[in-house]
């Protein structure tokens, strides 16, 4: 869903900060600072593999380019990283300029990420080098991994099993419940992380209404420690508050969803959201640059929590920018230069094959195209998944294309006779429920899932928003989901 109209902070374009520790310069006998000083800090760790960031402030005469130098000490293995040309040869990691962030004026600072496998100990680097000369360095220590084993009554372990998803018993089981949004644009607005509390009684609210699911989304500049607006909200702040929530959701017996629903990449051309680079609105596609390096940092974080799903993009939109369906098909499913849109695209199999890639086996959904309201072509393209634990993702509203019941029966219901179907976002702009009734009835009947857009207080016209109190009191809109939800689960 694309949101209400808010005020956004302007984005800055070029080298982007990262949190996670904070300098204090040394300074030479001679008064003088040191030549360069960079920040090294492990943003998110978990067993065999951990993200990590660098700061670099250039202290001396202006930079066209940069390559900073340091050596692993622990038997640490670089994987993937970003905003830099990483490298490793035996212990020494190298991180060289990429063409967008060269110049290093006197005095500014460029920060980059990265995701490695350690064994044994994660020991932090004692030295680095910027373009051959030592800097001084300020070492955030490794976070303890915490365990992620699901509680005994908490959600279930869930899997596709033909069409159906089922639990680790076998017993099919449907994802009921609502969204709730925030976590994918106060970041990037400066104004905090999630819209609204997110304490322990706003989340036992929804789990009142009988929900058994929260789908949370989020944004890849935030997750990964990009966002320019304020450190606060980016990197391990970020990474924690997200956590903290999943955990939240969790102990009161639900499902959680993390969804990718802002990303980076320029996109101007038709039905853009914005013209800015930065993730601060829905791009028509994920892009190359980011979006697997955020898929394996999520799911390195959550992989040895299967309870956890992961919800790879929220409204894929290609056939906006592609001249033909076809096109847009292959670039939802294969990515790269993708016609109409100017960045690199990363499609559905890249972040199949990043999640994958980690040894996470969660459930994985996708959407398909026109905003996630075009699955006709699914089951042609879908991605291969290894793990065989795929379902597809659909999204309705009353004003999307595909918002009848000879549509659903058309295009969805042949898709659902093969893999589990979740709608991942129902809603309607009226502030009434006889829209989403009918989707739900229609979903019922077949054993499907779905979720509510959304759990916030914004006005259920524009939103739509299921409530007026993050107590759980509803909105017209929202007291048709809460009761059907309690007639269904008791």
């Amino acid at each position: 869903m694309r949101h209400p109209p808010r005020s956004v902070l302007a984005a800055v374009a070029g080298a982007v900060a990262l949190i996670g520790s904070v300098t204090v310069p040394v300074v030479t006998a001679s008064g003088a600072a040191p030549a360069c000083s960079v920040e090294y800090s492990v943003t998110s760790q978990w067993g065999g593999g951990f993200q990590g960031a660098v700061k670099i402030t250039n202290n001396t005469a202006a930079m066209s380019s940069w390559s900073l130098a340091f050596d692993f000490a622990g038997g640490q293995k670089l994987t993937q990283g970003w905003n830099a040309k990483w490298s490793q040869s035996g212990t020494t990691v190298t991180a060289a300029n990429e063409n967008y962030n060269g110049s290093l004026a006197t005095g500014a600072s460029v920060s980059a990420g990265f995701i490695a496998s350690w064994s044994g100990s994660n020991a932090v680097p004692t030295s680095f080098k910027l373009n051959g000369t030592s800097c001084n360095t300020a070492v955030e220590p490794s976070p303890t991994p915490e365990p992620t084993d699901p509680a005994e009554d908490g959600p279930p372990v869930l899997r596709a099993s033909g069409n159906k998803l089922v639990d680790a018993g076998g017993a099919t089981r449907r994802l009921l419940g609502v969204n709730r949004s925030g976590g994918e644009f106060m970041c990037v607005q400066g104004r905090g992380i999630f819209d609204g509390p997110v304490d322990d009684a706003s989340v036992k609210a929804i789990a009142d209404w009988k929900a058994n699911t929260v789908r949370i989304p989020l944004n890849e500049e935030c997750w990964l420690g990009l966002s320019t607006i304020d450190p606060s909200y980016a990197g391990a702040n970020y990474i924690n508050a997200v956590k903290d929530l999943v955990a939240k959701v969790k102990a009161h017996g639900m499902t959680p969803v993390v969804e990718l629903h802002w990303t980076y990449g320029q996109y101007t051309g038709n039905s853009a959201g914005c013209s800015d680079v930065h993730a601060s609105c829905q791009k028509p596609m994920p892009d190359m640059q980011y979006t697997p390096a955020f898929w394996a940092s999520v799911a390195n974080t959550f992989k040895n929590d299967r309870t956890v799903v992961f919800d790879l993009f929220n409204e894929p939109y290609p056939d906006r920018a592609t001249s033909t369906t076809t096109q847009a098909w292959q670039c939802w499913r294969d990515g790269g230069s993708c016609p109409g849109i100017g960045y690199e695209v990363a499609g559905m199999q890249d972040l199949v094959d990043s999640v994958r890639g980690t040894g996470a086996t969660n459930l994985i959904l996708a959407g398909g195209i026109a905003y996630s309201n075009d699955l006709s072509q699914w089951l042609t393209y879908r991605p291969a998944d290894p793990a065989g634990n795929l379902a597809a993702a659909w999204h309705v509203y009353n004003f999307n294309t595909c918002a009848n019941e000879s549509c659903w029966n058309s295009t969805l219901a042949p898709v659902a006779a093969q893999v589990p179907l979740v709608a991942g976002e129902i809603g309607e702009n009226t502030c009434a429920h006889g829209f989403i009734d009918q989707v739900m009835k229609w979903f019922d009947d077949r054993g499907l899932s779905y979720l509510g857009w959304t759990w916030n207080t914004w006005d259920c016209s524009s939103g739509p928003s299921l409530i007026s109190s993050y107590d759980g009191t509803p909105t017209a809109f929202g007291t048709g989901l809460r009761d059907h939800l309690r007639a269904l689960n008791g």
